[in-house]
């Protein structure tokens, strides 16, 4: 009875007697998978967690590296218009056009330094519609620009390597009250 049949229910390869049909003992007929190589598999055991690991790494972290890039681009991208803006607003809020740059410029350096980026990143232009900038009915246009550094890259200031540059305007117009 046990004759064509080994471990886990695989038929092995022997032929029956001529003349006789072997009955159908719900097993598949063929050779079993491993008495064709039992021990070729056998190296191979635990090699899944091992793969898998490298797989997620070899993914994950060119994956994170470009979630924490976004951010840093996305938070840069904060960091300028709430600082064009809050410079505009003081601009035009001081009594002459020289104190008015340097309170503009100070409200830039403390916006970015408040979302994390050095001010030696960012840069700041001021324009005014006429001439006079003070004016009753002027308008004073801030303009911020700030380059944003790849992240956890050393030697960034000689490498050059920058992941974007935003700028961000922002315009208030001089009021006729002070």
């Amino acid at each position: 009875m046990s004759r064509g049949f080994r471990r886990g229910g695989c038929v092995a390869a022997t032929p029956e007697p001529a003349g006789r049909i072997a009955p159908n003992r719900g097993t598949r007929p063929g050779p079993c998978p491993a008495a064709a190589g039992a021990d070729a598999t056998a190296g191979e055991r635990g090699s899944a967690v091992v793969e898998f690991t490298f797989l997620a790494l070899l993914l994950m972290v060119p994956l994170v590296y470009f979630i924490i890039t976004v951010g840093q681009i996305q938070g840069g991208a904060f960091a300028v218009v709430g600082a064009a803006d809050q410079a505009a607003k003081v601009y035009v809020a001081q009594p002459d056009a020289q104190s008015g740059r340097a309170a503009a410029e100070q409200a830039v350096m403390l916006a970015l330094a408040d979302y994390g980026h050095p001010a030696d990143n960012a840069s700041m232009d001021a324009s005014c519609q006429p001439s006079d900038c003070l004016a009753p009915g002027s308008a004073v246009t801030i303009t911020v620009h700030l380059t944003v550094p790849l992240p956890f890259v050393p030697f960034s200031d000689s490498l050059q390597l920058n992941a974007s540059r935003l700028d961000a305007s922002a315009t208030q117009v001089v009021g006729r009250f002070r």
